[in-house]
């Protein structure tokens, strides 16, 4: 399916101004350009273009909210000065799997003063001598570079965060719900106490029974003395 025709499909009949999230993974360019994105998707703030066949990025749209861009897996070997021009708000950008060969290349993601993470994963360039070296001096922006930080520290996971904010939004409603709850736990609480109560009855009653039948006993001790000192006596 050509990219255009992904990107029709995708708006579910909303206006390109209700996205905030746009996925065109592994559909065609047929000219290796962007195709059926326009400068009306002003709200989108995720787009993943990934091996769709981009060998340009000259007609990418103006995405002033943008902030994270996945172009993996294409033939990108330049033209990144597009996207400081047209998604100047960027903090993570993949770019693993192109053809970017030299370092000069990524100059023009300089301008790019939001970009906090940068993946190069699968490029040539990762094979040059002080590769992350001279990529961290040259974009002093840049906190993760292929997912670790100049102490090799890894990355956040980004996507476990946005589990956590999906999670939150899934939590249960409030209001009338809350309330059965509470009247459940309440009636739970009333079982538990008239059991309560029946344990206590039962337990006085034993008491009882133990207390009579142990003055029975002490009674019939105090008698049985008495007989033994008649005896005494008598003798």
């Amino acid at each position: 399916m050509d990219m255009k025709k992904r990107i029709t499909l995708e708006l579910r009949n909303r206006s390109p101004a209700e996205i905030v999230e746009l996925v065109v993974d592994n559909s065609r360019s047929a000219d290796g350009e962007v195709e059926g994105l326009t400068d009306e998707f002003t709200e989108l703030e995720f787009l993943s273009v990934v091996n769709v066949g981009l060998s340009s990025l000259a007609k990418l749209p103006s995405l002033p909210k943008l902030r994270k861009l996945e172009l993996s897996d294409n033939n990108l070997s330049g033209s990144l000065e597009t996207l400081a021009q047209k998604c100047p708000n960027l903090t993570y950008l993949n770019l693993s799997g192109n053809k970017i060969k030299e370092l000069s290349t990524l100059e023009a993601l300089q301008n790019l003063k939001s970009l906090q993470s940068l993946d190069l994963f699968n490029c040539e360039i990762t094979s040059l001598e002080d590769y992350r070296e001279s990529v961290f001096e040259l974009l002093p922006q840049v906190t993760y570079l292929d997912g670790f930080d100049q102490e090799d520290n890894e990355a956040p996971d980004s996507e476990a965060d946005d589990e956590d904010e999906d999670g939150e939004d899934r939590a249960g409603p409030t209001g009338d719900y809350g309330e059965e709850d509470d009247e459940e736990e309440d009636e739970d609480g009333s079982e538990g106490r008239e059991e309560d109560y029946e344990d206590e009855d039962d337990y006085a009653e034993e008491e009882e029974e133990q207390q009579s039948t142990q003055g029975q006993k002490r009674k019939r001790d105090v008698d049985d003395e008495g007989e033994e000192d008649d005896d005494d006596e008598d003798n």
